[in-house]
């Protein structure tokens, strides 16, 4: 449908903070539910952070308290565009990994599986070190 370039992963120490941005464009709709998800090497796709246009939020247990999901719709644009941000703080080892983008489709008013998400962008990657 749409495309989801991410931007502001990096390497931190472990206690520091980064910010992660998504922005979506080329969708003939605005996405209702956006989300991030993130990957390990080994370890299964999980959920980071979900966000709807309610403004509910939803959080993985491990990122509870330290990670803030945002995000904001652009209408003036032809084709409305969204930036979706994450705000991470007190950034972990454990947080390393490849951070995706995801767009829920059409329809989806609320959920946090990745199945129910249907565009994904190319991912970022968060190293977080002692």
């Amino acid at each position: 449908e749409g495309q989801l370039v991410e931007s502001g992963g990096g390497s931190v120490q472990s206690g520091g903070s980064l910010t992660l941005s998504c922005a979506a464009s080329g969708f003939s709709y605005t996405p209702y539910v956006m989300g991030w998800f993130r990957q390990a090497p080994g370890k299964e796709r999980e959920v980071v952070a979900v966000i709807n246009d309610r403004r509910n939020t939803g959080y993985g247990d491990s990122v509870k308290t330290r990670f803030t999901i945002s995000k904001e719709n652009d209408y003036t644009k032809e084709n409305a565009n969204t930036i979706l941000s994450l705000q991470m703080n007190s950034l972990k080892v454990e947080d390393t990994a490849m951070y995706y983008c995801a767009a829920a489709g059409k329809g989806v008013r609320w959920s946090m599986r990745a199945t129910d998400f249907s565009d994904w962008g190319q991912g970022t990657q968060v190293t977080v070190s002692t």
